[in-house]
């Protein structure tokens, strides 16, 4: 089958996602943060389907994105996060990912982006984003567009600095 790494900092999560694959007859190579990912790319062979967390300690899943590219131009990358948003979703598609899903994902949605099939998608309900999450997901575009100026992003869009603060301060609704 193929060669997956999981480059994931929860330990418990990345153990779980590699026993699940191993036992559907794939290799699998684990990794913590982006350290560990360097190691993982020198060991042959060729590291085929990626899984990689979007918060690690020590940097970004972006980029681990750029890295996995370079060194494999033709590897399916499936992203992971627990804190989704779009603009996080299309930084990462237009780095190179294959997909972008957010926790929990089961792993058979995982292997169906590594794939390249669907799970189930014919008869899926569509359930919108809530209003909620479709102004954290501006405010966080906003915010990162002025490049983390708090005051900027609250001029930006029209509110008061302290409301910005605030609404920054909030965990990000759930879908």
């Amino acid at each position: 089958m193929s060669r997956i790494l999981i480059l994931e900092d929860d330990a418990a999560l990345r153990q779980t996602l590699a026993r699940a694959f191993s036992r559907r007859g794939h290799s699998v190579v684990e990794a913590a943060d982006l350290t560990g990912l360097a190691g993982a790319l020198e060991a042959p062979p060729k590291i085929e389907w990626a899984v990689l967390d979007l918060g690690l300690p020590d940097g970004s899943g972006l980029t681990a994105i750029e890295t996995l590219k370079e060194a494999t131009p033709d590897i399916r990358i499936a992203v992971l996060t627990g804190y989704g948003s779009i603009s996080s979703a299309v930084e990462a598609m237009r780095r190179g990912a294959t997909d972008y899903l957010t926790k929990p994902a089961d792993v058979d949605q995982i292997l169906a982006v590594l794939e390249g099939t669907t799970v189930n998608a014919e008869g899926a309900e569509h359930n919108p984003a809530s209003l909620q999450r479709v102004e954290w997901e501006h405010i966080q575009r906003v915010l990162r567009d002025s490049g983390g100026n708090v005051t900027r992003a609250a001029e930006k869009l029209g509110v008061h600095r302290r409301t910005l603060q605030r609404k920054l301060s909030y965990r990000p609704p759930a879908e």
